[in-house]
């Protein structure tokens, strides 16, 4: 009887701790960087077409490695414009306790080339029926088993595979139904003209991620599917699996956007396991070249694909919000973090247009994870109908900056168009940084999290080689 009671007191115990315990702390901002729009990359370029860094159409933090990369898009000219692809390595100093950020320096920069050792470029395929050199990097991973580089191209929608040079390894083979192509199923990669099926021009491949055990890539399209709505009111896009072994998709996953319209669509993909992921979804409202200051919708959600039906062979509504009978989207678990919710005072307290990358840092010193949101600041760059180009000069601190906005030949600061013929030296007038920001997570809130498997050693000497396996030995036990 004794020992009965002992039980029923232990059991009680257990319970009051259970049902008193504080709840899970939500995501926290940290704190946040800007980044100056002139700031040149390693590449030995000078100007924005061949040197000016465009920060952040995607991020990866490589723990194996302890390195963070950058990837830039197809350059400033939109497409019109010779520019080469590039992927930067930039060094980010961490507070381990605070998981507050500080001190961004480009440490190496990768152009992209292909079989023949000859530069990507970012100029729309020509002709329209064959891709060639074009690419429009938007995503990108590094492979934990070879340490390779995985990009996402929206041009295709493609999926490349780099070596650490830059050097074009293979193609994964894109869905015949996510081609670009006409009603005789003839493919333009180069614009939406005479297209009625296949992705949307410029809202191809957006999103990447790469499983932690290395077996599947996830590349997740900005929006719908032409004959899905994509020119109209279609709310689903597609999260397409990748078996990275045979360069395959081997599923596709019908996500549910926010809305249409206002450029509604997936802009990052970072796994947690082999089935959740965080995907950014946002607008093109807010801060940025050539957009709308009101309502921007910056949302980072925590999404489950274990219950997703493929929808490989289906094609998927172009209007409404509902499947199918029998056919189940992606579960859109929770709203972590609203991007929108914190701004810095660098930049007047407004939102950034385009939220691009997403990508989880170093675990700090009590296991809380960090992660970091970057912009694509779209080199501060506009350009008339000519392909003309212009530096676009901001005041932050105006209601609408737009307005006040001045524009002037690239490189220069005088014989400019706007309130100014000439740029003020008082710093006032900026271009459009580059904003980078820390959340600190607590681990209670992802308790699914995998790290990536540990991958081949780099070719390092003898001492720092042994480091290295310190390093790792240290991070293995803490997981």
């Amino acid at each position: 009887m004794i020992a009965s009671l002992r039980l029923a007191l232990l059991a009680s115990a257990v319970l009051t701790a259970f049902l008193s315990r504080p709840a899970a702390a939500a995501p926290a901002f940290v704190n946040g960087l800007t980044l100056d729009g002139a700031l040149l990359d390693k590449s030995g370029g000078s100007t924005a077409n061949d040197g000016r860094v465009g920060f952040f159409s995607d991020l990866y933090y490589d723990p194996n490695r302890q390195q963070w990369w950058g990837l830039s898009d197809r350059g400033p000219g939109g497409g019109t414009i010779s520019y080469e692809p590039r992927v930067q390595r930039f060094t980010l100093d961490v507070n381990s306790v605070s998981g507050a950020i500080s001190t961004f320096t480009i440490a190496e920069t990768i152009l992209f080339r292909d079989a023949s050792n000859q530069p990507f470029n970012g100029l729309a395929p020509s002709p329209s029926s064959t891709l060639g050199k074009a690419l429009d990097p938007e995503g990108f991973v590094i492979l934990p088993k070879s340490g390779n580089f995985l990009v996402s191209d929206e041009y295709g929608p493609s999926l490349y595979e780099f070596d650490r040079n830059g050097s074009f390894l293979r193609a994964f083979e894109t869905p015949a139904g996510l081609i670009p192509r006409n009603g005789a199923g003839d493919p333009n990669y180069a614009s939406d003209a005479g297209n009625t099926a296949g992705r949307r021009s410029n809202r191809g491949f957006e999103g990447l991620a790469v499983s932690p055990d290395g077996r599947y890539a996830y590349a997740g399209l900005q929006s719908a599917l032409l004959d899905e709505g994509g020119s109209g009111n279609g709310r689903f896009s597609r999260i397409v699996k990748f078996d990275i072994d045979t360069g395959k998709a081997v599923a596709q996953y019908a996500y549910l956007l926010d809305r249409s319209g206002q450029g509604q669509g997936i802009s990052a993909l970072v796994a947690l396991n082999d089935s959740q992921f965080l995907v950014l979804e946002r607008n093109n409202r807010g801060l940025g070249i050539g957009a709308t200051l009101a309502s921007p919708d910056k949302l980072v959600y925590l999404i489950d694909l274990s219950t997703a039906s493929d929808v490989s062979g289906l094609t998927l509504p172009s209007n409404g919000t509902t499947l199918p009978p029998g056919v189940v989207g992606v579960n859109k678990v929770s709203k972590l973090i609203d991007l929108a919710a914190n701004t810095l005072a660098a930049i007047g307290n407004k939102v950034p247009e385009k939220w691009e990358g997403l990508s989880f840092g170093p675990r700090l010193a009590d296991g809380s994870f960090l992660l970091v949101a970057g912009t694509d600041n779209d080199y501060s760059v506009t350009q008339n109908g000519s392909n003309q180009q212009f530096d676009v000069y901001l005041r932050f601190s105006d209601a609408d900056p737009y307005s006040s906005s001045i524009q002037c030949p690239i490189g220069f600061t005088t014989g400019c168009s706007g309130p100014s013929s000439t740029v003020p030296t008082d710093g006032s007038y900026q271009l459009l940084p580059g904003v980078l920001q820390a959340y600190r997570i607590p681990a209670a809130d992802l308790p699914a999290y995998q790290a990536p498997v540990p991958g081949p050693l780099p070719l390092l000497g003898a001492a720092s080689a042994l480091a290295w396996s310190r390093r790792l030995r240290r991070r293995i036990a803490g997981c």
